[in-house]
């Protein structure tokens, strides 16, 4: 179920830099030290996204990944994206 905005506003404060994009997306960069550190952690998000069935859009631009969720099947924000986030968090911590 698609979230409201005081809803969204509350997750976004529990999900540390990830913001909000165009009022249906949240986005988060993420910053590693080589290439290969960055491919590890898309690696880690793929397995994250196939664990909780929900996908994010990838950018990849040499050390850098960008990340951007929004539930298509409700037309905008849900606690599904916010509980994908916090799973990449998770991973992003563990590299």
């Amino acid at each position: 179920m698609k979230l409201n905005e005081a809803e969204v506003d509350h997750q976004l404060t529990l999900c540390e830099g990830w913001k909000r994009e165009d009022s249906k997306w949240i986005i988060k960069k993420y910053r590693f030290r080589t290439f290969r550190d960055a491919m590890s952690f898309v690696n880690e998000v793929a397995e994250a996204s196939e664990l909780l069935n929900h996908h994010p859009l990838i950018a990849i631009d040499y050390k850098m990944v960008t990340l951007r969720l929004t539930t298509w099947s409700a037309g905008g924000l849900t606690s599904l994206d916010f509980k994908t986030a916090v799973a990449f968090d998770q991973a992003y911590v563990r590299e």
